[in-house]
């Protein structure tokens, strides 16, 4: 071996590398860093923020929880499922917005918003007394009728995975609310829908559109008399403490479509998002379960409360109403569809 050579080589188990090959194992093992590097990426979990406006304790929010579980379970950890509940970080107005441009992955707001974002034909859900019970409700939103509207949802980027129920709806104010002469000029909150705008001025109310969080506050300081809302959501916003009266009239549905970002949801994994289906498949069975008795529970706790006095609608106070209701059915048939009212009401018959 030439001496001057050693200079330019490196002695190993009895063999000499030259500079060439240490320049090899170099580059090497810059390569493996890099595979390691893309691996440990890869690996990282799939985050879905899932934002709500309700609280932990009501039906949508405990199915949330129970999806996140699920999820995360079905998925071995790949998927990081973070919830965010009362309006944390976005309001009613906010949040569909929020969704479409993938600030948050997953959404389960109330049918109704659907209307304001172009897909008018989800204010059918609004109509009052559309549903005999839950079996007729069950018939629209697990059948063709159901699933054919949340695909009209793919045009706005977003794909519709279920339906969560809240149940039905009682009225309330800080005077009683029996017949619908008692709402004339009263200030009733609601949702954003031009049904619900329609039913609170057949009532002779005027109807206000508050988001969801706002509520409380509004019915404290006098901005609006009263609102409509399952009890569940009354009573853990503790609207029942600045409302004193509630009928229990049953008279709409209240309902949620779980959405999710459409080109977020295309995106993932097969695997994944078949796992992902089935975990919500297992919340919206569980969901379904607990909305009707914690609505019970609910209306209870308010009762007991001694704040608010509850009225149980008559048949006779009922009739009265879906009297002066029903010219909302006439004055929303060109804006949800006639064919489509139709397809509902056969629907939910069990046809």
């Amino acid at each position: 071996m030439v001496p001057g050579r050693l200079s330019r080589s490196f002695y190993n188990n009895g063999t000499f590398l030259t500079s060439g090959d240490i320049v090899k194992i170099k580059l090497l093992a810059v390569a493996l860093s890099a595979v390691l590097c893309v691996n440990a990426w890869a690996q990282a979990p799939i985050v879905i923020k899932f934002s709500h406006v309700v609280a932990l304790d009501t039906p949508k929010g405990q199915a949330a929880e129970r999806f996140k579980m699920l999820a995360e379970k079905a998925t071995n950890g790949r998927v990081k499922v973070e919830v965010y509940p009362n309006s944390q970080l976005y309001k009613d107005k906010e949040e569909l917005e929020a969704l479409q441009l993938g600030a948050v992955q997953m959404l389960a707001p109330s049918l109704a918003k659907f209307g304001p974002l172009g897909v008018k034909e989800f204010e059918v859900f609004d109509l009052p007394y559309l549903f005999a019970n839950k079996q007729a409700l069950y018939h629209v939103t697990e059948g063709p009728v159901g699933k054919g509207l949340l695909q009209k949802l793919d045009a706005k980027g977003i794909t519709g995975l279920a339906y969560w129920d809240n149940g039905f709806k009682v009225m309330s104010g800080n005077k009683a609310l029996i017949k619908p002469a008692d709402f004339r000029g009263q200030k009733m909150r609601i949702q954003a829908s031009k049904v619900l705008d329609a039913q609170m001025r057949a009532l002779g109310a005027n109807p206000q559109v508050l988001a969801f969080s706002e509520v409380y506050q509004a019915l404290q300081t006098g901005v609006v008399d009263g609102t409509e809302n399952p009890p569940s959501n009354m009573y853990t916003q503790k609207m029942h403490e600045v409302q004193k009266f509630v009928t229990v009239s049953n008279h709409g549905y209240l309902g949620y479509a779980v959405i999710v970002n459409k080109k977020f949801w295309d995106g993932l994994p097969a695997d994944i998002r078949t796992s992902l289906a089935k975990a919500m498949e297992e919340a919206t069975t569980y969901e379904k379960a607990i909305a009707q008795r914690d609505n019970d529970l609910a209306l209870e706790a308010i009762r007991k409360t001694g704040k608010t006095a509850v009225h149980m609608q008559t048949p006779q106070e009922q009739a009265e109403w879906r009297k002066a209701l029903m010219p909302v059915y006439r004055d929303m048939e060109g804006r949800i569809g006639k064919d489509l009212l139709s397809a509902f009401i056969k629907a939910s018959s069990g046809k």
